[in-house]
This record gives structure tokens, C-alpha cells and sequence, in this order.
């Protein structure tokens, strides 16, 4: 016999507990569902919200406006560059011309022609001189340009040291909502934590085991798996702190229930034999005889001597022939299994 449970019975445990481990998933989803929506009860705060707004405004149409001239200034380079190419080509074609104008006039010698080459060499200087007068115009534009360039780096900035302390202010402000956001969370589920283990300690034997089971497993999750992508950096200083804290007062409640039980074993070992069998329950006893152990001081006993009817550690009864029919049968059980007498100790 392994055990005096019922096989209906385990049925039903077994049906309990996948009452518990729903009502725990259930929970879960709700409070997944609660801890995602608490960011809401807070605004979103932006870059925009922290900077001096005159500040800002005024560096704003600064860069404006240099970034205007900088498009204009462009704009006049180009078309001075298309003048400059212009006034090239038509001095180039010129210089050909009098060139070959040149030959012509060397072959021939004629002194008649004089006129002509100075109006000739006029026409190439003033070619030549708006040609550098387009170049000059192309060298102001790029000073111009380059003044721009410098303003703009300095208006940059002052931006940037604009948007660094408004940055500043965000960050504290972002700060402060996710500790108040936190406290919410921390408000949240530490109280289901506690609450759970008082269930468990005070209701976990009583008819409705299966729903403290669930919200202790539901009230667990929440703490240390739910609330862990939300925690800032100290969050984890209060999620390891509670942890420890819990694993001090649960080792400080099993060394304590460790030394009561050795005190309880050894005010038991001390009592008279048929007490000791009197106070242990039938379904207990079965138990700790399938796993071979006594069923008053839980230590290894050798149950396949058939001399051995008394543990050799605390010396309690664990065995005796049945009064009917002389059969071995274990002090616990109810009834003689080869006759069906009732035993002298019911348990």
C-alpha cells in the first residue's frame, strides 16, 4: 500500500490545482494589464516644454536668417560663376581672333592697321578687366560665404547650449516621473506580495487552498517578473531588497520550524508507545512507511526484516500480528488486510 489517499481524492487535488494555477493566470493577465496602463496617469514630457522660449525663439530665427543669406549668397555665386565662364570664353575667343588678326597684319605690313591694333588690344583689356571684375565679385561672395559659415557655427552653438540645459531639465523632470511612476507600480503589487504570504501562512489549509495558491503565485509574478522591465536603475535596489528580506524571514521561520519540530520529536519519543501511534494519522503513517522511514521519528528502518516490529531509533510500535488471524500487518492501518479485523489503534 504506497499511500492512504484516495484515488478519487488525487483526482481532485490534482483538478484543485489546475483550479489554482488558472485563477493564477487569470490574475496575471489582469495585472499585467493594470501595471501597463499606470504610465498613463502621467504626461509625456518633451525638449520643447523646458527651453527659455525667448531664448530659443531668438536663436531660432538667427539661424533663419543666416541660413537665408547663405541661400541667397549661393544662389550669386552661381550666377556669378556662369559670368565668370561667360567673360572667359568670349576673352578666350577673343585673344584667338587677334591672334590670327596678328599674322595677318605681320604678312602684310601695313602701317594702316595701326588703329586698329590699339582698338584691337583695347577691346582685349576690357574683355580682361570684366573678367577679373566677375572674379572679384566671386572672391566676395566666398568671403561673404565664409563670414556666414562662422556666424552660423557660432549661432549652432548657442542652439546646442540652449538644447543641452533644456535636455538638463528634461532629464530631472523624466527622472521624477519615473520614481513617482515606480512608486506607483511599487504601490501596486508589494501590498499583493504581502498579502499573499499572509495567506499562505494563516489560509493555505483551509477548504479554499486553490485560490490563495493562485494569488500567491499571481502576486508573485507581479513582483519580481512583471515589474522588472519597468524598474529604473535603483528599482533593482528595492527588488533585491525585498528578496532579501523575504528570504530572512522565511529561513528564520524554517530554522525556527526546524527547531520545534526537533523538540516536539523528542518531547514525542519520550511519551509511551500507544500515544505516540494514537497522534499519528492513518494517511501520514502509510506515507512514511512507503518511503521506509518510521512514522514517529521520520529516520530508515529496514521494513523488509519480519523481525523488526519496533523502530530501533525511537522504539515506536510499527508492527504486530493481527489478533484474528495472526497475520503481520503494520500498527497503523485500520484493518487487517488478510481478514479485515480492525486493528486494536485506529489512526
Amino acid at each position: 500500500m504506497r499511500s492512504g489517499r484516495r484515488l478519487s481524492e488525487r483526482w481532485f487535488n490534482f483538478v484543485l490545482w489546475l483550479v489554482a494555477l488558472a485563477f493564477a493566470a487569470f490574475l496575471i493577465g489582469l495585472g499585467a494589464l493594470l501595471v501597463d496602463d499606470l504610465p498613463q496617469v502621467e504626461h509625456r514630457f518633451t525638449l520643447q516644454q523646458f527651453l527659455d522660449k525667448e531664448q530659443a525663439q531668438t536663436s531660432t530665427d538667427a539661424l533663419k536668417q543666416i541660413r537665408r543669406e547663405q541661400d541667397d549668397i549661393r544662389r550669386q555665386a552661381e550666377q556669378a560663376q556662369l559670368a565668370l565662364d561667360a567673360a572667359r570664353s568670349a576673352s578666350e575667343s577673343a585673344r584667338e581672333t587677334f591672334a590670327n588678326w596678328l599674322k595677318t597684319r605681320n604678312a602684310t605690313e601695313r602701317v594702316d592697321q595701326d588703329p586698329a591694333l590699339i582698338a584691337r588690344t583695347e577691346q582685349l583689356d576690357a574683355l580682361k578687366a570684366a573678367e577679373r571684375a566677375v572674379e572679384e565679385r566671386l572672391e566676395a561672395l566666398s568671403r561673404t560665404g565664409l563670414d556666414l559659415s562662422e556666424r552660423e557655427t557660432a549661432q549652432d552653438s548657442i542652439e546646442t547650449d540652449l538644447r543641452a540645459a533644456g535636455q538638463e531639465k528634461l532629464d530631472a523632470a523624466e527622472r521624477g516621473q519615473e520614481l513617482r511612476v515606480f512608486g506607483y507600480r511599487l504601490a501596486f503589487t508589494l501590498p499583493l506580495l504581502v498579502l499573499a504570504g499572509w495567506l499562505l501562512l494563516k489560509r493555505r489549509q483551509t477548504r479554499n487552498w486553490p485560490f490563495v495558491w493562485g494569488f500567491a503565485f499571481a502576486a508573485a509574478f507581479a513582483f519580481f517578473v512583471e515589474l522588472v522591465p519597468y524598474l529604473p536603475s535603483y528599482g533593482g535596489y528595492v527588488r533585491y531588497g525585498v528578496g532579501v528580506i523575504v528570504t530572512l524571514l522565511v529561513g528564520r521561520v524554517a530554522i525556527n520550524a526546524l527547531h520545534d519540530y526537533n523538540e516536539r520529536q523528542k518531547a514525542a519519543e519520550a511519551r509511551p508507545n500507544e500515544e505516540r501511534r494514537t497522534d499519528i494519522a492513518t494517511d501520514q503513517a502509510m506515507q512514511r512507511l512507503a518511503k521506509k522511514v518510521c512514522p514517529g521519528c521520520e529516520r530508515a528502518i529496514d521494513l523488509t526484516n519480519p523481525a523488526a516490529n519496533y523502530c530501533p531509533h525511537c522504539g515506536i510500535g510499527v508492527f504486530e500480528r493481527c489478533p484474528s488471524c495472526d497475520h503481520r500487518k503494520s500498527t497503523f492501518e485500520r484493518f487487517c488486510y488478510a481478514c479485515g479485523t480492525p486493528g486494536a489503534i485506529p489512526g
